[in-house]
């Protein structure tokens, strides 16, 4: 978050997903416009809406025909303005409408059904070892920093089968894309416009094509939509999406989940002592800490719910703000680890619902599994000096520990 707009005096009327306060705690910013005012408004970034209560957010991601994915990140920079045009868009399928939308998300099913990421698994446990072992003898380190950052680039790395070493071209691509959207315009389409990163993938995908592979990359070349093989502009897009929506996002989870076990030794003491309660504990921690908002474009003018909105305005899905709505959940500001049922939004909602939920569960299991293993005892080093990441995408970047 680079911090250059104006503070927030009023989230309902000119609310700001990168100021400080909604960066710190948004909670209690969501809680009280559910109640005040479930459809929020900002004329910033051009025009932002924010509804806020499941309800709301649910009828959104459904509406295809309203609301558009053609771009999903919210910045000072429109679609038209970075030549994104529909159905296809930078990062597809997130970013792609229907029909292309169906058509690009089912040639990928299969890459991300249980069988294949089950064969990560062994990788990431011995990841997650490493990364502890590294830790070794120190009472106090940051958990973000040395562990959470690195599990899901690393992962998705040994996903497409590129070199483990360039995993910090990855996230420093993260960085500019999620992080630095108050930027202005033309420095947004620096980013957008941005060939070094294009230019990675394509001698990747090159080198794929000269010595194919058991990995992703060698399946979107291989791939077809229609009969017809994937032009290089959607494989590298789709590579892309891998980056968007699935290191940030995971990384983010892994280090709320940390954050929240730091505080509530009854949580560590049943998770080390319930063998049975896995499962349920990971969902419920994806439902209290849920990271992602995603973002939709108003297709055309219409009213939504007394709401004048206008074409190209953009529209966030706070999808966390869903999960703590008390009409969807029982006592929702409190994290129990056996919630049943627990049909939360944290994969989203609609034909959008995140593909790698499959990758991301298993990744949060894993990194939580060896963490406990290893350190089944820890508390915040210091509390104040927890620092999280703004923008669309919240979890801790800083997250100072101290073993017990």
């Amino acid at each position: 978050m680079t911090g250059r707009q104006n503070p927030v005096s009023d989230f309902a009327v000119d609310f700001d997903h990168t100021d400080p306060a909604w960066v710190a705690d948004p909670y209690p910013i969501w809680a009280d416009l559910r109640e005040r005012c479930p459809v929020a408004h900002s004329a910033r970034y051009g025009g932002t809406w924010l509804p806020t209560t499941h309800e709301l957010v649910s009828e959104v991601a459904y509406d295809t025909e309203h609301f558009t994915s053609r771009s999903v990140v919210v910045s000072n920079l429109k679609p038209s303005d970075a030549d994104l045009p529909a159905p296809i868009g930078l990062a597809p399928p997130i970013t792609s409408d229907p029909p292309f939308h169906g058509l690009a998300r089912r040639m990928l099913l299969r890459a991300f059904a249980p069988q294949p990421i089950s064969r990560l698994e062994p990788f990431t446990r011995t990841l997650c070892q490493d990364l502890l072992e590294a830790t070794a003898g120190r009472s106090e380190f940051d958990a973000a920093a040395e562990y959470a950052r690195h599990i899901p680039v690393r992962v998705i790395v040994q996903m497409l089968g590129f070199p483990q070493e360039d995993a910090d071209i990855f996230r420093q691509f993260i960085t500019l894309v999620l992080e630095n959207v108050d930027q202005s315009s033309e420095e947004r389409l620096e980013v957008v416009n941005n060939r070094e990163i294009d230019a990675y993938m394509d001698d990747q995908i090159e080198q794929h094509r000269a010595h194919p592979r058991d990995d992703l990359t060698t399946f979107l070349i291989n791939a077809e939509i229609d009969g017809n093989k994937l032009q290089v502009e959607h494989i590298r897009g789709t590579m892309v999406l891998l980056m968007i929506a699935g290191i940030d996002t995971t990384w983010s989870a892994i280090g709320a989940s940390l954050w929240h076990l730091a505080q509530q030794p009854k949580d560590r003491r049943r998770l080390i002592g319930e063998d049975g309660i896995w499962d349920t504990a990971v969902e419920e921690l994806l439902r209290a800490y849920a990271p992602v908002t995603m973002a939709r474009m108003v297709t055309q003018d219409f009213d939504f719910h007394g709401c004048p909105m206008k074409k190209d305005d953009w529209l966030l899905l706070p999808f966390p703000s869903a999960n703590r709505d008390p009409h969807e959940f029982t006592d929702p500001d409190s994290v129990q680890l056996d919630r049943l049922p627990n049909r939360h939004a944290a994969f989203g909602l609609g034909i959008h619902r995140c593909l790698g939920s499959n990758l991301a569960r298993m990744e949060l299991k894993v990194a939580l599994q060896e963490w406990m293993g290893r350190y089944p005892d820890f508390e915040l080093a210091d509390p104040q000096a927890v620092a999280w990441s703004g923008g669309q995408v919240r979890g801790p970047r800083s997250l100072p520990v101290r073993i017990l």
